[in-house]
């Protein structure tokens, strides 16, 4: 999940889109469509891969803890719950090192296709796999052989999180490669961060529904059982596929004088980029703090509606309004950054967001009250994350002044890392919430007492907004790196590059 100058204007907008080989030698008009082409297969890329994400880190914990071990007994279901949780939160935050490691070798990567469109192939059919893998129990192995499950349960969810996670940095890393001008990558930030909230939360739209539905058609029951979820899976897949292969065939990387800057370095030194880059740094932990608390959330809004209010069905109201939303907030950026710092549209996010948690804290299970604090929390969310993704975006310039080094997948990997963390909390809550609550197996709201919507409610939303104050208080205090600083920092790097050719010669 920020847009840049847009005071920029439209001759920068022309000077970005000439600094793209694609739209080299060619007329305006052929120029202007295919960079419309080319912006919308980027944008088209988050829709699966947003989705893809969400039923990896959200719905497959919610799969485990309702449908895989539902012809467990309860007490051993319960221990089986908890040891895959604990696996899925130790797999993944292990797995945070490779990410810069991932990044390093998306960066040296050279192929005719590019840097970064390859890896959008292999990141495009691997997971999507892989995915529907982990949604039949590993092919029905959890009902015969626990012991065996479990050990491939790893290999398969490891290898499904590395590929998933060098899509997701080629998918990001690749926007500075598409132009080194501002405001044409806030246009690329908005487009995709667009997309991806109506694949994020499309999915939770549409989750139940799909699963009912195919469940019922396959085995005649009522409710959400393993055949249901199977489907749902190979949906994901299905589109997790199509999207990625789109923005590999449909986009093309620039060449400009900027991104020539570069060579190979090791992975050693893929984090020694990253702790050069104080700026870059400063805006993970600010983002980081963000996006803990809210997977910690959203998360667990199936056990809101489920346990606490009472309302399953109602469940697809928390995936509309953030559609809703979304495609308010997303296109109006621009114009508010035209006059609005983003560090300010910031800060006014996250007031927001607080504001949202104080209603879910004081009334969880009121309605009407439940879906006002849901608009108040989703409503700031893009305008969050196209803040925090530019921001590191920027950072590269910043840190190829400072080291002299370009590192861009290397950069950007860090925000993936970050929701890798934020991921492997909320599959950790979500697991915890259900079992501490008592929100498993065949419960039902009324056998919740006081004591369960207590720890529900703690965790759910008193713990997270902790996460959100902290958030703000890191960004405003640290991150100096804004739309007058990068320009400053283009300009700069520029007059060094041509300085050092004018030395050459």
């Amino acid at each position: 999940m920020t847009t840049n100058k847009f005071q920029a204007g439209a001759g920068q907008t022309a000077s970005s889109a000439a600094s793209s080989d694609m739209l080299r030698s060619t007329t305006p008009k052929t120029a202007r469509h295919g960079l419309i082409r080319q912006r919308a297969a980027f944008a088209f890329g988050n829709l699966g891969q947003a989705a893809f994400y969400n039923a990896m880190s959200t719905f497959f914990m919610t799969y485990v803890t309702t449908a895989l071990f539902a012809r467990t007994d309860k007490a051993v279901a319960a221990r089986m719950i908890a040891l895959i949780t604990g696996l899925v939160v130790a797999i993944r935050i292990a797995e945070i090192f490779l990410d810069p490691i991932l990044g390093n070798i998306v960066d040296n990567t050279r192929t005719k296709w590019g840097r970064f469109r390859v890896w959008q192939f292999i990141g495009g059919i691997v997971p999507s796999v892989l995915l529907v893998v982990v949604f039949t129990g590993l092919f029905g192995l959890v009902n015969v052989n626990t012991t065996w499950f479990i050990t491939l349960f790893i290999v398969t969810f490891i290898l499904l999180d590395v590929f998933y996670s060098a899509r997701d940095i080629s998918y990001w890393g690749m926007i500075p490669a598409l132009s080194s001008d501002s405001h044409e990558r806030s246009v690329y930030t908005s487009l995709g961060t667009l997309t991806g909230s109506l694949g994020y939360n499309g999915i939770t739209v549409v989750v139940i529904p799909i699963v009912s539905y195919f469940t019922f058609k396959f085995t005649g029951e009522q409710g959400e059982g393993q055949p249901g979820w199977t489907a749902f899976a190979i949906i994901v897949a299905l589109l997790g596929l199509i999207t990625a292969w789109t923005v590999a065939f449909g986009t093309r990387e620039s060449s400009s004088e900027l991104r020539k800057q570069d060579s190979h370095c090791g992975p050693l030194d893929a984090f020694k980029a990253i702790a050069h880059n104080d700026q870059l740094l400063w805006t993970a932990l600010s983002y980081l703090l963000y996006a803990i608390a809210n997977v910690a959330t959203t998360g667990v809004l199936f056990y809101q509606f489920t346990y606490v209010l009472g309302m399953p069905q109602r469940f697809a109201i928390a995936g509309v309004i953030p559609v809703i939303t979304g495609l308010v907030t997303t296109p109006l950026y621009p114009l508010l950054n035209r006059v609005i710092p983003r560090r300010w549209l910031f800060a006014g996010g996250m007031g927001l967001m607080i504001l949202g948690y104080a209603l879910f804290i004081a009334a969880p299970r009121n309605l009407s009250v439940v879906l006002v604090a849901l608009i108040l929390f989703y409503l700031p969310a893009q305008t969050i994350q196209m803040t925090a993704i530019l921001t590191m975006t920027d950072s590269i310039e910043y840190g190829q002044l400072k080291t002299g080094q370009r590192n861009e997948a290397v950069t950007l990997s860090v925000r993936p890392m970050l929701d890798k963390i934020a991921g492997a909390f909320s599959n950790g809550i979500v697991g915890f919430v259900a079992v501490a609550a008592g929100m498993v197996g065949s419960a039902s709201a009324a056998d919740m007492t006081s004591a369960n919507i207590h720890t529900f409610t703690t965790w759910a939303y008193i713990v997270p907004s902790a996460g959100i104050v902290l958030s703000l208080i890191v960004f405003l205090l640290t991150v100096r790196i804004d739309e007058k600083r990068h320009a400053q920092i283009v300009r700069e790097l520029e007059t060094q590059l041509a300085d050092s050719a004018n030395t050459e010669r």
